[in-house]
Parts: structure tokens; sequence; C-alpha cells
């Protein structure tokens, strides 16, 4: 896979260091990090993730962080065709639909997620990260 969109809970658990997870999150992220895969974030997850690292860290920490993150992912706008997009979407979730559309204008192929029910009818297919990492390996 040339392009994944992360979701934020997947970058919340490298930050955060949530276990069980964080292990399978951060070989993915690790792919984007050495160049086997181009990664996104959806533009509104970029603020999330501050907003919940501020309550964690600090803001000084949290602006460090998210700086730091951008020099790893590219940023999928949520623009008004997203989220007119999005509006469309069979998903019960709005945020999800925001997020499955933003990946789309991009040109993913896949949302990286742990909730890959929670996209059903997306139009880019979410799997989980320990899904994920043997495709990534097999570029």
């Amino acid at each position: 896979m040339k392009r994944i969109l992360l979701d934020t809970n997947v970058v919340l658990d490298v930050l955060l260091d949530r276990q069980p997870y964080a292990e399978a999150s951060a070989a993915v992220w690790m792919a984007v990090e050495t160049g086997i895969s181009e990664g996104f974030l959806a533009a509104d997850a970029v603020t999330t993730i501050h907003y919940l690292l501020r309550k964690e860290m600090g803001n000084i920490r949290a602006r460090r962080i998210v700086s730091a993150i951008l020099g790893v992912f590219g940023v999928a706008p949520v623009d008004t065709a997203v989220v007119q997009e999005a509006l469309q979407l069979p998903l019960t979730d709005f945020e999800d639909a925001v997020t499955a559309a933003a990946a789309r204008l991009v040109g993913c192929e896949c949302i990286v997620t742990r909730d890959p029910k929670g996209f059903r009818g997306s139009p880019v297919r979410a799997l989980p990260p320990e899904a994920v990492t043997p495709l990534l390996d097999k570029m």
C-alpha cells in the first residue's frame, strides 16, 4: 500500500503508549516514517490529537509533538467538499465519515483504525494496524 490514513486512535496509541495496541500501531507509524508507505492524518484529527495531548502533557509539549508529527505525516484536508461527502456516507459516526471522505480525497488505499466496523460503508477500506503491517511489507 502506497498511501494510508491513520485514524486518531492509532496515533494516540503510539504517542500515549496505550497497551496492548501501541506495538501494532507503532509498526504502521514506522512504515510511514521509513518511507515504506505515505501516511496521512485527517486535518480534524490533528486538532483532536493536540487537544488530548495538551490535557496529558501540557501545551508546550503538545505543540512540539504535533510539529514532529507533521514532519512524518501529510494532512488530508477537511473542507466543504469533504464535509459534504461525509454527510452522504452511510457511516453512523460523523467523525469517521469525515475521516473516510478525507482519505478518499487524497487517494488513500486504506484507513488504519482500531475500529474498522465503524467504517462500514466507507469509500476507503479500513483495517486494524495488525492487518496493515504485513501488507506494507510486501511493497
